[in-house]
């Protein structure tokens, strides 16, 4: 291949690591704030607060004596408070702390009441975990939610096109089936599954008339994942599946039987995009995904999703209806998160559901790809995930830290600093094997 050809492939990388930057670097300062703010109120000193790592790049001292600063290796941050023997807190500088006044020591993350300490780490998470919805709830806010009573507020490009609906009606029945709410439509939907063309009763200036329509679910691509087959293929949201191997697809619905008729044999596409129809080949992957009883089942997949053929009218929402739901999708992403980890450990599923920095590098690009609401939508998502690993009960991580702290409540006394070195030694090794073990699954896994 000439330089010339190489230009999409680098184009490619670039936007996976600055979207990967970005979205790490915002997670990171948010989480690293948390430390620093909660240590500074419970009289705690931060000499040094860095997002990065290696080489500083950036710094600037404020009137507090903190060194602000950017590293080179942006994988990461830290707050290093006043006599810590290193950036993780752990262990104390023994040649600062014996130059220490009794009165300074209290300023220090190891001279501070058990409870200050357990605060300023904590508040890592936490500060995550407020991200999470502080981001979705702004998003709510201004993006709004669904009506109650289902509306169009944009009908979708279709081949065979909307029928007589228009964007401002209200559907009230499909089918002769009453529709009241987004659950009734969704009831309607999976009685009407595969076929194609329905019947609709629909508000309309004032009126209520029937008029013809598409399936509720056509075989339209809402969105596609990203390190799937849908997505190596180069498929698209917008796109509409008009058959697979031949034979014509009608609804959303019918794709999934299809590809697991196929039990991961290559499959053939016919594909409309904007007027023009496309052929296009893939072979499904098999999966694991969250079974609806709970727990995993294993699946072929090709990395789609769909949706109604139409976009809904929104309403606005209240501050508390916005930051509840998005307290509920976090509480999803983390039980979510928590339930595939337990499954890769007891081995119910696969280890390669276990993922690294590369992964999460294309996964913020494709967000980013999708738009800045999207981006939004997973750095809200990941935060909560970043702060989650950090509450494990891991040397090194806050959950480590927490967990030290909880001996010393229950004893008295801390645990002795041999003791403590020993198990942040043990704990990197766990870190840094973790992230390998992610990286591997990145380069080997399919």
């Amino acid at each position: 291949m000439d330089a010339v050809g190489l230009i999409p492939s680098f184009g490619n990388v670039a936007l996976n690591v600055a979207a990967f930057i970005v979205a790490l670097s915002i997670i990171v300062a948010v989480h690293e704030y948390g430390h620093y703010i909660v240590g500074r109120l419970t009289g705690i000193h931060a000499e040094v607060f860095s997002i990065g790592f290696g080489k500083v790049l950036l710094s600037r001292m404020d009137k507090r004596g903190t060194r602000w600063q950017v590293a080179a290796i942006p994988l990461g941050g830290y707050v290093k408070f006043l006599g810590d023997a290193n950036a993780a807190s752990a262990g104390t500088d023994g040649e600062v702390v014996s130059k220490l006044s009794a009165e300074e020591m209290r300023h220090t993350m190891h001279g501070a009441p058990l409870w200050a300490r357990a605060a300023t780490v904590a508040a890592g998470p936490f500060f995550n975990f407020a991200l999470t919805i502080l981001l979705g709830a702004g998003l709510l806010l201004a993006t709004g939610i669904p009506k109650e009573q289902p509306v169009i507020a944009e009908l979708y490009a279709l081949p065979g096109g909307a029928g007589d609906l228009r964007p401002g009606d209200e559907i009230v029945s499909v089918n002769g089936k009453p529709v009241a709410d987004w659950n009734a439509l969704n009831a309607a939907a999976d009685a009407v599954s595969r076929e194609a063309r329905l019947t609709y009763e629909v508000k309309r200036d004032g009126a209520t008339i029937t008029v013809n329509g598409p399936a509720l679910y056509p075989p339209r691509i809402s969105n596609v994942s990203p390190g799937t087959a849908a997505a190596a293929a180069g498929l698209k949201p917008g796109d509409v599946i008009e058959t697979i191997n031949g034979a014509s697809i009608s609804t959303f619905d019918e794709i999934g039987p299809r590809v697991k008729e196929g039990a991961g044999a290559a499959m053939k596409l016919g594909v409309w995009r904007d007027g023009q129809r496309l052929d296009i080949a893939l072979t499904p992957k098999i999966t694991d995904v969250p079974a609806e009883g709970g727990g995993f089942e294993t699946r072929y997949l090709i990395g789609i999703g769909g949706d109604f053929f139409f976009a809904p009218a929104t309403r606005a929402t209240g501050p508390w209806e916005a930051v509840s739901t998005a307290a509920r999708q976090g509480w999803f992403v983390a039980k979510t998160s928590l339930s595939t980890l337990g499954n890769v450990v007891t081995g119910a599923i696969s280890s390669c559901n276990v993922r690294g920095a590369i992964t999460i590098a294309e996964t913020s690009a494709h967000a980013v790809s999708l738009g800045p609401v999207d981006f939004i939508w997973y750095i809200a998502a990941l935060s909560t995930a970043i702060g989650l690993i950090n509450l494990f009960p891991v040397p090194m991580l806050d959950g480590g830290h927490l967990v030290f702290y909880a001996f010393e409540a229950l004893t008295g006394r801390p645990l002795p600093e041999r003791v403590l070195n020993f198990a942040v030694s043990v704990g990197l090794v766990i870190v840094l094997g973790f992230m390998m073990f992610g990286l591997s699954n990145d380069l080997f896994c399919p």
